[in-house]
C-alpha cells in the first residue's frame, strides 16, 4: 500500500487548479520533480515557496504533511493523521461532513483511508474507500484502480469475500478499459517517447492482473470455493510464477482441502529469502512461513511439532521487530519510530492465539493461559477466545488427569490404605473426591489467575458477547478447533484466513479476531459450548441453582449435538441430587434420553478445513478422549451407574443393583469407573454381606464376575456413585 499512497499524495503536487498562475504551476511542477525523484528537502522548499503565494489552498498544506512524512522516513504517522484530519475539519466547516462534497477532496480522504489502514483500524478505512468508491466514474483512472484495490484489501481482511469479488470484476473492467486507450500515458509523467510509455503501461497492466489473480485466491479461499480457487490459482502461478506469495497461497489452498503434505512441499518449495524485508512490503515473510507450518501440523494432530513452530515464528516477529525499532517500549502505541508501511509486521498477538490454542491441545494449560491472556488483550470482543481461556481454567484445576487419560479403574481409586493385621486388619477406602472444593481462597475471582471463579467470569463474558436470537444447532467444539485453524494465518498477501460465510448469511457473521468471523450456524455451536462449560464450572464451585439453569438451557437448544445432550442431563442430574431434587434428577438419568454421543468436532467439515478437494483427505489425527464414552451403550452403562446412585439416596437398594447389574453387562470390565465399584461395596455392606463386598474390592471388579463366584449369598448388583460426575464431567473438558 505505501507504493500507493506515494502515488495519490503526490499527485496533487503536478496538478493544476484553474485559479493558479503560471508561476504557481511551475512551482508546483517542481515540487512534484523533486519528490517523484526522491528528494524531500528539495520539494519542501518549493511547497513553502508556493504556500506564501497561496495561503488558503489546503491541499498545498496537505502535499507539505506528505513530504515532512516521507522526510522522516514514513515514520511519524501519528503526526499525519492529525494534519489530515485537521484538515478535513478545515474543508467542512460549513458542509455537510459525511459527504464527498467534492471530486478534488478525494486524495485527502484516500490518504486518510491508507493512514487508517496501517494503523489496523479497518473499519474507518473502509467507510471512507466507500465513499470514495460512490464518486468512481469521475477519477482518472490509476487513482480509481488505487482506491478499488485498497478496499478489496479491506474487505478481505475483514472477511467480506463477496463484496471483494464485486470489486474485482470492477477493476477488470478498468483494465479492459485501459488496455483500450494503451496510447495514453500518465497525465503527470515527463516527456518520453510513446513506445517506452506503452511498455510501462502493459506492464502496469499485467502486475494490476497478477495482484488480481492473488486476490481472487483469497477470496475463494474464504468462501471454500474449491473449483474457483483450483482455477484462479492456475492463474497466479502462470502470472507471479513460484513467487513466495503464489507458493503460499497454493499451499493455503491444499491445507485447506486436506492435503497437509502437499501443503508443507509447497511451502518449503518458496524461496523466503529473495522476498523483500518487512519496511518494503509490510510483511515478515519469515514469520509466516513458520506459522503456517505450524497450523498445518495442528491439523494433522501433531500439536508439538505445531507448537515449535509457532515458537520458531514468535522468535522471527520479535526479531523483526526489534528490527524495526518496535522494542516494545510502548512506541508501536503512540506509531512514531516505525515506518508506517511496516506497522502491520507486527504478529505477536495472533502468533501468541495459535500458541495458545496448541498447547491447550498437548495438556499445558497454564503455559496456554498465558499466551490467551495476552492475546485476550487485544482481542477482547472474540467469545471463542474468553470459552478457550475458561477451557484452560478447567483443564488446570480438573485434577485426577492421570488416572482420567488412561481411562481405567485402579485400585488406588478405591483403596486409600489399610491398617492394621490379623483379625484388626482394615481396609480405608478413598475419600470423596474433592468436588466443591474452593479453588482460591482470600482472592478477587477477577484476577487473572487459571482458577475455576475466573473461569466462570470468562464463561460470563463469552456468553455476553454472543447475539441474543436463540436458534440452536451445535456440535460441542465446532468452535473449538476451527478458532486456532482458522485464526492460523493472519499474513497479508499470503493472508490463510480459513472459511467466511456463503451468500446472504455472510452479512450477519459475528467477529472473532483474528480467526475467521462465525457464522450463525457455529454461533449456535459456539453457544451451546459455553453452557455446557459454564454448567461444569457451576458445579465445580457448588453452585447448583446456576449449573442447573446452565444445564437446562443447554438441553432447551433447538439442534443440541448428541455429546452435549448427554452431558447437559449429566450435569442437571447433578444440580438436582446436591438440591435434593432426586425424582426430577432420576428423569435426567433415563437411559433414553441418550441417543447419540458423536463429537461434533469430528465430522464438521469447517473444522477439517478442507473443502472435499479431489484427493482424499489426511487424517487430522484429532481423537475421542478415552475417559468419554465411546458408544451410546457406555454412555447409557454410565446414565444407569448415575441412576444407581440416585436410587441409592432414596434407599431404594433393589433398584439400584438392577441399574448396576444391568450396566456391568452393558460395558467391558475395563471401563467400569472407580465410584461405581465404591458404590458396588456400598450396596453389599447396606445388606450386610461384608465378605462380598471385601471380594468386590480386592478384584477390584463388579458383578456379574465376582456374584458368580461368591454364589447364592448375593444377587446384588453394585451401581455408580453419586459423587460420579467428577469422573464424567471432565469429560466434556476434552
Amino acid at each position: 500500500m505505501a507504493e500507493s499512497t506515494e502515488q495519490n499524495e503526490a499527485k496533487h503536487d503536478g496538478s493544476s487548479s484553474p485559479g493558479m498562475t503560471d508561476q504557481e504551476k511551475e512551482m508546483a511542477a517542481s515540487a512534484h520533480e523533486a519528490f517523484v525523484a526522491g528528494k524531500y528537502d528539495e520539494s519542501l522548499k518549493h511547497l513553502e515557496a508556493l504556500q506564501e503565494l497561496n495561503k488558503e489552498d489546503y491541499k498545498i498544506a496537505m502535499n507539505k504533511a506528505v513530504v515532512e512524512f516521507y522526510t522522516s522516513g514514513q515514520t511519524t504517522t501519528g503526526t499525519l493523521k492529525h494534519a489530515l484530519m485537521a484538515m478535513k475539519n478545515q474543508v467542512h466547516t460549513t458542509e455537510d461532513v459525511d459527504g464527498l462534497d467534492d471530486v478534488d477532496n478525494s486524495l485527502l480522504y484516500y490518504n486518510q483511508a491508507i493512514v487508517h489502514y496501517h494503523m489496523r483500524q479497518y473499519s474507518e478505512a473502509i467507510s471512507i474507500g466507500e465513499k470514495l468508491y460512490q464518486f468512481l466514474e469521475p477519477f482518472e483512472e490509476k487513482f480509481a484502480q488505487a482506491v478499488c484495490f485498497l478496499l478489496v484489501d479491506l474487505y478481505l481482511l475483514t472477511f467480506q469475500p463477496e463484496k471483494a469479488l464485486h470489486l474485482l470484476a470492477v477493476l477488470d473492467k478498468l483494465a479492459v478499459q485501459g488496455s483500450n486507450k494503451n496510447g495514453k500515458g500518465e497525465n503527470n509523467s515527463s516527456n518520453k517517447d510513446g513506445g517506452t510509455q506503452r511498455s510501462e503501461f502493459t506492464a502496469t497492466i499485467e502486475a494490476a492482473k497478477s495482484k488480481m489473480h492473488q486476490y481472487k485466491v483469497r477470496a475463494y479461499i474464504q468462501m471454500k470455493s474449491s473449483k474457483a480457487c483450483k482455477r484462479e490459482i492456475k492463474s497466479v502461478m502462470n502470472t507471479a510464477g513460484n513467487s513466495a506469495p503464489s507458493l503460499f497461497l497454493k499451499s493455503n489452498f491444499e491445507y485447506l482441502r486436506g492435503n497437509y503434505r502437499k501443503a508443507v512441499k509447497l511451502l518449503n518449495s518458496s524461496n523466503i529469502a529473495e522476498h523483500p524485508g518487512p519496511i518494503k512490503t509490510g510483511e515478515c515473510v519469515r514469520c509466516m512461513f513458520w506459522n503456517n507450518l505450524g497450523c498445518i501440523h495442528f491439523a494433522m494432530g501433531k500439536h508439538n511439532l505445531g507448537i515449535f513452530y509457532f515458537k520458531k515464528a514468535l522468535q522471527e516477529n520479535d526479531h523483526t521487530c526489534a528490527q524495526l525499532g518496535d522494542g516494545g517500549n510502548g512506541q508501536s502505541k503512540k506509531f512514531t519510530g516505525i515506518p508506517m508501511c511496516a506497522l502491520l509486521a507486527n504478529k505477536r498477538y495472533e502468533l501468541l492465539y495459535n500458541c495458545g490454542i496448541q498447547l491447550l491441545h498437548i495438556g499445558r494449560p497454564l503455559a496456554a493461559f498465558e499466551c490467551l491472556m495476552e492475546a485476550v488483550q487485544v482481542y477482547h470482543s472474540n467469545p471463542r477466545l474468553w470459552l478457550r481461556l475458561a477451557e484452560c481454567c478447567i483443564s488446570a484445576n480438573k485434577g485426577g488427569t492421570e488416572q482420567e487419560s488412561k481411562g481405567l479403574p485402579c485400585k488406588k481409586g478405591i483403596v486409600q490404605s489399610i491398617v492394621g493385621q490379623g483379625y484388626h486388619r482394615k481396609i480405608v477406602l478413598a475419600s470423596q473426591s474433592a468436588q466443591n472444593t474452593i479453588y482460591s481462597e482470600g482472592q478477587s475471582a477477577a484476577i487473572p489467575v487459571a482458577s475455576m471463579e475466573f473461569a466462570a467470569i470468562c464463561l460470563r463474558n463469552a456468553l455476553l458477547l454472543l447475539p441474543e436470537h436463540q436458534q440452536q444447532d451445535t456440535k460441542t467444539e465446532n468452535g473449538s478447533k476451527s478458532s486456532s485453524q482458522s485464526g492460523s494465518t493472519e499474513s497479508g498477501s499470503e493472508n490463510s484466513d480459513v472459511c467466511s460465510g456463503k451468500g446472504p448469511e455472510a452479512d450477519k457473521l459475528l467477529s472473532a479476531a483474528p480467526s475467521s468471523p462465525l457464522r450463525k450456524q457455529e454461533v449456535e455451536n459456539l453457544r451451546c459450548s459455553i453452557l455446557a462449560c459454564s454448567a461444569y464450572v457451576a458445579l465445580a464451585l457448588g453452585d447448583n441453582l446456576m449449573a442447573l439453569n446452565h444445564a437446562e438451557k443447554l438441553l432447551l437448544q433447538s439442534k443440541v449435538s448428541g455429546s452435549l445432550k448427554f452431558l447437559g442431563h449429566l450435569y442437571a442430574a447433578e444440580a438436582l441430587i446436591s438440591l435434593d431434587r432426586i425424582s426430577d434428577a432420576i428423569a435426567h438419568l433415563n437411559p433414553e434420553n441418550v441417543s447419540d454421543v458423536s463429537m461434533g468436532v469430528l465430522t464438521s467439515e469447517q473444522d477439517q478445513g478442507s473443502d472435499k478437494g479431489d484427493e482424499p483427505v489426511e487424517s487430522s489425527g484429532k481423537q475421542t478422549p478415552l475417559c468419554y464414552p465411546s458408544s451410546v451403550t457406555s454412555a447409557r452403562a454410565m446414565m444407569l451407574f448415575n441412576l444407581g446412585s440416585a436410587y441409592c439416596l432414596r434407599s431404594e437398594y433393589d433398584k439400584a443393583r438392577k441399574c448396576l447389574h444391568q450396566a456391568a453387562l452393558m460395558v467391558n470390565t475395563k471401563e467400569i469407573p472407580p465410584e461405581a465399584i465404591l458404590l458396588g461395596v456400598y450396596l453389599e455392606l447396606q445388606n450386610g454381606n461384608t465378605q462380598l463386598a471385601l471380594q468386590i474390592i480386592k478384584r477390584n471388579q463388579l458383578l456379574p464376575s465376582a456374584v458368580q463366584r461368591v454364589s447364592p449369598e448375593s444377587r446384588k448388583k453394585p451401581v455408580q456413585p453419586i459423587q460420579l460426575p467428577s469422573s464424567f464431567t471432565q469429560v466434556q473438558r476434552k
